[in-house]
């Protein structure tokens, strides 16, 4: 879901990325290299897991009563934070922060 958002080009969620620190390309090759190269793989869709079902619920309660965007998406996947990507992103964030302060 993570590689989707990032190759979706979302100006909100572009810019939730920059705001938390986030490198795009970097976090973008981060999440190809953990899902191997693709080569072998043909992707017809998501897998519907019960972790994406949870992310899905959050962001339609972020939503409310518009329609859910990727920006909701990347936000409940971020605030779920059990998953792989959510570690990525949390790992990107917190480079950022640390080359910050040196």
């Amino acid at each position: 879901m993570l590689v989707a958002l990032l190759e979706e080009r979302d100006a909100a969620t572009l810019r939730a990325l920059a705001e938390a620190g986030i490198d795009v390309p970097e976090v973008h090759a981060e999440v190809r290299r953990a899902l191997g190269t693709g080569d072998e793989r043909l992707w017809e869709g998501i897998l519907i897991t019960p972790r994406v079902r949870r992310i899905i619920a959050l962001a339609e309660e972020r939503a409310a009563e518009r329609e859910v965007g990727p920006l909701d998406l990347f936000e409940a996947l971020r605030s779920e934070g059990g998953s792989s990507a959510a570690e990525i992103l949390r790992r990107a964030a917190s480079r950022n922060t640390a080359s910050t302060v040196e």
